[in-house]
């Protein structure tokens, strides 16, 4: 990274990288709520309030405070220098080529185990209405599919994700607002027993003690995972000066109603030791309200949104590969574009490894979900903590006028962001505390030493790929 003052950004007039800005901003802003609204909410979420009890409320709220740092944090990085792979760019300009290597190739882990995470999740929806299919023919079954629809085109790409979150969005708001009703009114089979006062009725707001509810950070983390999602979209939006800022910033109304206030209604119509892990917390409250098919309406929703995650998962992991080969970080027939613009062989590559979500449901179809999902909170984490070292790093080059400021600066400059770190070092503590979470990091463990061994013969055969590179800047607005 140059330390001459910038005066003056550079800027083309070509698409990014050869991609087509095919994504309008309703689909940016759906696609960003989208991220917020996942499996990890619909499914998850039932065993931790059999964890925390209604205390898994503030673990949410908490979280989501943290999330949101980090956010603004990608933001202002986003509108200093919008490009595909914004985490891995970001990382290799202000720590180095190593970490943006590291970074890339971790994000795509997370992305690949998340997908395997929420195909075993749809395997289990329908598991609800044809207990008989096994599931990994499920699993094998929308593999297939949504990965036809990512070779298409990003316009077909961003058209479904916006109807998944339009879906998602539209359910979850009239889960509320039936919930509302039965607290209100007291209707359906519920309405004797609902009441605010299940938040503390059954031995507390913190009936397994503080310790229990903050143990469950590490799955509520994992509920967060995609919001960052709409970086990666920053190659290919329309007019990203406009459209990120604008998904960004409603993230905390989006935080505070999807998963805070629906969990609040959700606890209040039911009270929490009904919930059990393995089930959704939405289907167990419409089955216990009575409302005539509205449990396999709720489970629709949840196959919608587990979907929708494996959607974007593709649709990320091809990108990011792309982005690892033009710093030559990973084999260059990841550069090619289809006739589409889309970067087909790599997501070709990450659909066949998704795959092994599929063997995982053949062989140990009960422990699959918690082995995926606990290596993609750990890779999840460590992308955070990249976009935070970046923003750190990035503030303190603006500061010594060393890089233009960005149009959209995060609040209290670096302040939040060093909070932000701080919070996600002590979640990777209780992930290291808890037995059954733990092996993630063994297999992080592995992931970096393998990682470290590509980088070595890498270094080996191109020792330029170690040199800082001056960032390429481009056209918005």
């Amino acid at each position: 990274m140059s330390s001459e003052k910038v005066t003056d950004t550079a800027v083309t007039d070509t698409p990014e990288e050869g991609y087509e800005r095919g994504l309008g901003s309703r689909q940016v802003q759906m696609i960003a709520i989208g991220g917020a609204i996942g499996v990890g909410l619909f499914l998850t979420a039932g065993a931790n309030i059999a964890k925390a009890g209604p205390s898994l409320i503030v673990m949410y709220a908490l979280a989501g405070v943290i999330v949101f740092f980090i956010m603004r944090a990608l933001g202002e990085l986003l509108l200093y220098r919008p490009v595909s792979g914004s985490f891995a760019e970001y990382s290799r300009e202000f720590i180095g080529p190593f970490f943006g290597y590291f970074t890339g190739w971790t994000y795509w882990l997370m992305w690949v185990v998340t997908g395997m995470a929420e195909l075993t999740a749809a395997a289990i929806y329908v598991q609800f209405w044809f207990p008989a299919v096994p599931r990994w023919v499920t699993a094998l079954v929308f593999l297939v599919i949504l990965f036809g629809v990512n070779l298409i085109s990003v316009k077909v790409f961003g058209e479904l994700e916006f109807w998944f979150s339009m879906v998602k969005v539209t359910a979850l708001i009239g889960m509320i607002v039936i919930g509302l009703g039965v607290l209100t009114f007291g209707f359906s089979s519920a309405g004797d027993t609902a009441a605010v006062s299940n938040l503390w009725a059954f031995d507390g707001f913190f009936p397994k003690g503080v310790g229990s509810s903050l143990m469950t950070l590490q799955g509520v983390m994992f509920a967060y995972l995609a919001v960052e999602l709409v970086g990666v979209t920053a190659g290919e939006s329309e007019n990203p000066e406009k459209t990120l800022p604008k998904a960004i910033n409603t993230l905390p109304w989006r935080i505070a109603l999807f998963y805070v206030g629906a969990l609040t209604v959700i606890l209040c119509v039911v009270k929490w030791t009904e919930f059990t892990a393995g089930a959704s917390p939405f289907v167990v409250a419409f089955a216990k309200i009575g409302i005539p098919a509205g449990a396999g309406i709720v489970n629709f929703v949840v196959l919608t949104a587990a979907l929708s995650s494996c959607n974007s998962g593709m649709y990320s992991t091809g990108r990011m590969l792309r982005n690892l080969a033009d710093s030559g970080e990973a084999p260059v027939v990841f550069r090619k574009l289809s006739a589409s613009k889309a970067p087909a062989f790599g997501i070709t590559v990450s659909v066949l490894f998704m795959g092994i979500g599929v063997i995982l449901n053949y062989v140990v179809p009960e422990k699959a979900f918690g082995y995926v999902t606990s290596v993609a909170t750990a890779a999840g984490i460590w992308t955070w903590l990249m976009i935070l070292i970046s923003h750190v790093r990035y503030r303190r080059a603006v500061v010594a006028g060393r890089l233009p400021a960005s149009s959209f600066p995060a609040p209290g400059g670096s302040a939040f962001s060093w909070v932000a770190i701080v919070f996600l070092l002590f979640v990777t503590g209780l992930i290291a505390y808890d037995a059954d979470s733990r092996v993630c990091l063994y297999v992080m463990a592995g992931w970096a030493a393998a990682l470290g061994l590509g980088w070595a013969v890498l270094k080996n055969r191109n020792p330029q790929i170690t040199d800082r590179r001056e960032p390429e800047f481009e056209k918005v607005g």
